[in-house]
């Protein structure tokens, strides 16, 4: 694997029913033959949009391990390609439900994990409803040689994740979505500006089409640093290389090369949080 870059396919599509293992990896065998290294699906992209309704059922979630998962490890596995999908997972301490992207390397180990932070509660999106906001600490994942950080849909509308991960050394925000097409406008200057602002190629794959009444779809994309829109498409396959010297030479423009002054603003959150 080449540490100076990473070959990623962004996957507009979702796999439900009884051959959702068999779409996908075929899917995840024909971007591993266009060279991909890893490849991202959409947000909970095993599952229906039960968010949908406000009304959970027992089985949208599962045990760490479970059926999605398990699913999502033997495609990876099997397609030699790493792999960045998602499921509602249950903890096994308190049994509360995360919203939980899921990162498999090519040898189907699950290697990193984030739960969602940011959720919406409205038509179409009764998140609150299905799932609880994650909590842990933000980290950044290096395993597969290029360091990236996840955040999930709505994680990208409160910008300081992304900028809390490239601070840490993050050189792209992968982010799977599920967002209605009138929307996308609004979606690409958020991701656009993050983009800018933290020196990092943003990744965001979307759901593909309307489910259960709401109008989701609107493209995928691939933004540089530089805040360039390189990829935006509604393709179920789009593949891209992210370069750490293109990252590298955004940090040394501004507003790259400006200081993270992480003690003033932690000292100012700390007065927010105290009203």
């Amino acid at each position: 694997m080449n540490q100076n870059a990473l070959h990623i396919a962004l996957i507009t599509e979702v796999y439900l029913g009884s051959q959702a293992g068999d779409r996908l990896l075929e899917r995840l065998r024909e971007a591993a033959g266009k060279g991909a290294e890893l490849a991202i699906l959409p947000e909970l992209p095993l599952n229906e949009w039960r968010p949908a309704s406000p009304n959970p059922l027992d089985e949208d979630a599962e045990p760490p391990d479970g059926p999605r998962q398990q699913t999502l490890s033997q495609a990876a596995e099997t397609a030699g390609i790493a792999l960045l999908g998602g499921a509602i997972v249950r903890d096994p301490d308190s049994g509360q439900r995360y919203n939980t992207a899921c990162l498999y390397d090519r040898k189907g180990r699950l290697i990193h994990q984030h739960r969602k932070q940011h959720l919406p509660e409205e038509e179409g999106f009764w998140e609150t409803s299905h799932y609880l906001p994650g909590d842990e600490p933000l980290r950044v994942a290096d395993e597969l040689g290029f360091p990236f950080g996840v955040q999930i849909c709505s994680d990208i509308n409160r910008p300081q994740g992304c900028q809390i991960l490239a601070a840490r050394g993050a050189q792209a925000i992968l982010a799977p979505r599920a967002t209605e097409a009138a929307t996308w406008s609004r979606w690409e200057v958020v991701m656009r500006a993050s983009a800018i602002t933290c020196s990092v190629y943003i990744a965001s794959v979307n759901r593909p089409g309307p489910e259960m009444g709401v109008p989701i779809g609107g493209p995928s994309a691939l933004i540089s640093p530089k805040g360039e829109v390189l990829i935006e498409t509604t393709e179920p396959l789009a593949t891209a290389v992210l370069e750490r010297d293109e990252v590298e030479r955004s940090r040394r423009r501004y507003p790259g090369y400006m200081p993270v002054r992480a003690d003033l603003y932690s000292r100012e959150w700390a007065a927010a949080a105290q009203g």
